[in-house]
């Protein structure tokens, strides 16, 4: 473990001085009083700096977001001391940027709610280097955020969504299932054994060479194949979902990844291309790819909705379930667990794409519900820890005859 004071004290930090002219940009008054509670998100766990203003009824003030994506698309993948340093030449704009839009003072704000857990130790730093610092300049509590909480709990800043729920989690660093049984109270009843589904199609898709594709040069790895995909065959190439046979709701992705591999090699030798060129048939790979990983994903949340329901961990109608994180703004994957939530009586809400992906509302959001709960909220920011760990107490348990008619027909035809 890491104490966050020493995760800082690695990084070169603003003078007191520069800090000090940063507040008085405002026009900061450190006596002025507000009665209504305002939160200053800040997020900075990967390769998005992002901050944002929300209040407790759930109005986001203002926020500001800089994405790193079209540098690390000529890297081929995130390289961590680049999004520190990128990190650090853009925290200080990108903060000031999400208070001057929502019109709010440092001095009006309540609390400032930070990641940090889990993600890359060097853009963690920056975030914490940055907050701490405000914090100690403002007087003001600190909020620690868990950022898979963070997305867990987004969909109830737009939704009436009541505790208990189950949460998927899906992105390019995490894959869980959990329950939701409070604000910080999560049930973990799945997680990868391995790699993310994120991180799996994004080498998909560098393997594929998919930057070199005139549709898809300036996009994701995730989104190129997703694009690609809506012109493919998803059934030309025979691959089957990982973890058929394993009786719980953890996932897979690697031997995916590594079936992926070898067909695109074998369709080089078959077409006569080297490695790095673009293949006739990568629209039926991504194709392919996609619902594959639609289908598992898709199955072993069908498997813990009905482990929930069968333990009466869920209600058994309107139950809900939420999927968040970037791979849940992937469409085809949402058809995927549409189907199986219509299958089970229960609800599938999914926040918008742009709240799925890394954002300062979901940081500042979750500040507001821990603020709310008294959960979390530091008045002194000594020994406080950084643990790059998953959330939640894991529940080991096996469950037999789980199909669905409905689903295992999609599964072979789409």
């Amino acid at each position: 473990m890491l104490t966050l004071h020493k995760a800082a004290a690695a990084l070169p930090k603003p003078s007191r001085i520069r800090m000090c002219e940063f507040l008085r940009s405002f026009g900061f008054d450190p006596g002025k009083l507000f009665l209504h509670k305002l939160i200053l998100g800040i997020e900075t766990s990967c390769d998005d700096t992002a901050a944002a203003v929300v209040d407790e009824s759930g109005k986001v003030w203002g926020e500001a977001i800089h994405s790193q994506t079209e540098v690390h698309l000529k890297t081929g993948g995130i390289v961590p001391p680049v999004a520190q340093q990128l990190h650090r030449e853009n925290i200080q704009r990108i903060v000031k940027e999400a208070l001057s839009t929502s019109k709010i003072s440092p001095s009006e704000l309540s609390a400032i709610a930070t990641t940090v857990k889990p993600g890359l130790a060097l853009s963690l730093g920056v975030g914490l280097s940055f907050s701490l610092r405000l914090v100690d300049q403002l007087k003001i509590p600190f909020i620690p955020i868990h950022h898979m909480e963070a997305h867990a709990l987004t969909i109830r800043l737009l939704n009436k969504v009541e505790f208990p729920f189950l949460v998927l989690l899906i992105s390019g660093g995490h894959c869980l299932l959990a329950l939701v049984r409070g604000v910080s109270d999560f049930l973990l009843l799945g997680k990868s054994l391995d790699i993310a589904p994120g991180d799996m199609l994004d080498k998909v898709a560098r393997r594929l060479s998919l930057i070199k594709h005139p549709e898809c040069s300036t996009m994701s790895g995730g989104k190129a194949i997703e694009h690609l995909a809506k012109q493919g065959n998803k059934l030309h190439f025979d691959i089957k979902p990982p973890m058929q046979r394993a009786k719980n709701c953890d996932f897979s992705f690697t031997g995916l990844q590594h079936v992926t591999d070898r067909i695109i090699t074998q369709k080089e030798k078959e077409e006569g291309i080297q490695k790095g060129q673009i293949l006739s048939s990568a629209a039926h790979i991504a194709a392919a790819v996609q619902h594959t990983t639609a289908c598992h994903i898709a199955k072993r949340t069908h498997r813990a909705i009905l482990f929930c329901k069968q333990r009466d961990l869920l209600p058994q109608s309107n139950a809900v379930l939420v999927a968040s994180g970037g791979v849940a703004s992937n469409f085809y994957i949402r058809k995927a667990l549409e189907i199986v939530t219509n299958a089970t009586q229960c609800t599938l809400l999914c926040p918008p794409p742009r709240l799925c992906t890394d954002n300062g509302i979901m940081i500042a959001w979750n500040g507001i519900e821990r603020l709310r709960a008294g959960v979390g909220v530091l008045y002194n920011t000594e020994g406080i820890r950084y643990e790059p760990k998953l959330l939640g107490k894991k529940l080991s348990f096996t469950i037999n005859n789980l199909k669905s008619t409905t689903l295992e027909y999609w599964v072979r035809s789409g």
